[in-house]
């Protein structure tokens, strides 16, 4: 749906997070596919880094074409 978010915002001035969750949210794909978004105001810790184990851990699949960039990343076995 991000190809969409971008086509419906498009030329429109993004000023305040509230016209960018209203745009978002009021895109819509032929199908009928429509979105819902919330701005998120909660706090987050700042520097947090990720292990070596921690990224090993991951499922991640690189695709062929700019792996660095694109990439499938899986959810973990549940055991």
């Amino acid at each position: 749906m991000f190809s969409r978010i971008t086509q419906n915002w498009r030329g429109r001035p993004l000023v305040s997070h509230e016209v960018i969750v209203n745009l978002i949210a009021s895109t819509t794909s032929t199908t009928g596919l429509t979105i819902q978004a919330a701005l998120d105001e909660g706090e987050y810790p700042l520097g947090l880094k990720t292990s070596k184990e921690q990224m090993k851990a991951l499922r991640l699949s690189r695709d062929e074409f700019h792996g660095d960039w694109n990439y499938t990343l899986s959810p973990r076995d549940i055991v």
